[in-house]
């Protein structure tokens, strides 16, 4: 009897790649991409009020640090691949119900993708924890962004130009995109990751294990990296479009400044070789530096809009330099027994930023125009600077040698606290 061949594809499942991880990264820039500069435009719209407008992202971060924090716990009962799978279908249908475009269904429909978009988050960081070696996260990182440049690059100015043509339009954009990330997440078929047990049951409380994160100052000050540059973008990509409206540059500006500064994604390999000739400390420093002397530079310029604008297009440079160096400090100092957890911390990040940003220029547009919003980023990235100063001085550097960027934690001392 003729016995058929399973194909070799259908046994065993190819193991993940850097590629892999970038190809599903930029399916998610389309979906994410098409939105990020939709979103503020509609709720400047609905509620026509900054302040207003600060005050809804604020409760929006705050849900989505939430259901960040209790994506872990929720992993103990429920498979991590339904989990991802869950917040892609939340994205797709989150973008679907905007599409009716009162104040309360864009509300909600901005809640549905940020839950979504943090929950897809930290199972895409455990599972490159998981199946990406030490020596390849920096390479992992580079390659991800690369592979996001086209979705960041062309997103933000089309969406909004397609806003303009067809309201309905961007919205479908990202529910399609949000479906192809899913399939392609599902022909990965990372399944539910490694596990790795320790000799004593895992805690099931979310916050169980923040003192363990306290007590680890590298990835407390690599955390606090990711926070800061976020509420760098988070300026750039909410406040900047809303300036333009004001000062009558037009609906437009925002989106295209956006895909302008994303544009500069593509140089993101020739940063990684930068770096990796330099140090992670140094990249880390030269980057929140220079954009924070930008971000200040540009809010004493708001008298000439033009200028404001550009000072913050090319603090956006610096910025993606952060985006290349600031989160290795994290991603190299976990263990591997708390992959997930601290994956789930990590990308608190965003939900922090998305709570701390809109929080704290919420206060300011009380007693100053917008370019205190920027004064502030300014202040906030030198912050960063000054806490830079404890990375390890070799940080990117493997004895002297052009290396992968993902030794130097290997041979580092601790950090120093601040």
């Amino acid at each position: 009897m003729h016995q058929r061949r399973i194909p070799e594809w259908l046994r065993h499942a190819p193991a993940p790649s850097v590629r892999g991880f970038a190809v599903l990264a930029g399916t998610e820039a389309i979906a994410r991409g098409i939105l990020i500069s939709v979103f503020p435009l509609e709720m400047y719209n609905v509620l026509q009020d900054a302040s207003l407008v600060s005050e809804a992202y604020f409760a929006v971060g705050l849900l989505s640090l939430i259901a960040g924090l209790m994506v872990p716990f929720l992993g103990r009962f429920v498979p991590r691949r339904w989990i991802y799978s869950a917040g892609a279908l939340m994205f797709a249908f989150g973008a679907l119900l905007a599409l009716e475009g009162s104040a309360a269904a864009t509300v909600t429909a901005l809640i549905m993708i940020t839950v979504a978009t943090v929950t897809t988050f930290v199972c895409f960081n455990a599972y490159v924890l998981d199946y990406i070696a030490k020596t390849q996260l920096g390479q992992c990182e580079t390659s991800r962004m690369f592979y996001s440049a086209l979705g960041w690059t062309v997103g933000p100015a089309l969406g909004v130009f397609l806003l303009g043509v067809w309201r309905p339009l961007p919205f479908l954009i990202a529910a399609v995109a949000a479906g192809i990330m899913l399939a392609v997440f599902l022909y990965m078929r990372l399944g539910n990751g490694r596990l790795i047990t320790k000799a004593h049951l895992a805690p099931t409380n979310p916050l169980s294990y923040m003192p363990r994160f306290f007590a680890q100052p590298r990835l407390v000050a690599g955390w606090l990296f990711a926070v800061i540059r976020s509420c760098g973008w988070w300026i750039y990509i909410v406040y900047l479009p809303i300036f333009a409206v004001e000062q009558g540059l037009g609906d437009q500006l925002g989106g295209t400044a956006l895909s302008i500064s994303n544009g500069m994604l593509f140089l993101t390999p020739f940063m990684l070789r930068w770096m990796q000739r330099t140090s992670i400390r140094y990249a880390v420093r030269v980057g929140f530096l220079v954009s924070g002397a930008l971000f200040l530079g540009g809010s004493l310029m708001v008298d000439l809009p033009w200028i404001t604008v550009l000072c913050l297009v090319m603090a956006s440079f610096f910025l993606i330099l952060l985006d290349v160096s600031a989160g290795l400090p994290f991603l190299l100092a976990v263990k591997p027994s708390e992959r997930t957890e601290m994956s789930a911390i990590y990308a608190s990040y965003r939900d922090v930023s998305g709570i701390v940003t809109p929080g704290a220029a919420w206060m300011v547009l009380l007693v100053a125009p917008l370019a205190g919003v920027f004064a502030l980023g300014g202040a906030g990235l030198w912050a960063a600077y000054t806490l830079a100063r404890v990375l390890h001085p070799r940080l990117g550097k493997d004895r002297g040698q052009l290396a992968p960027v993902s030794h130097e934690f290997d041979n580092a001392a601790p950090l120093e606290t601040a």
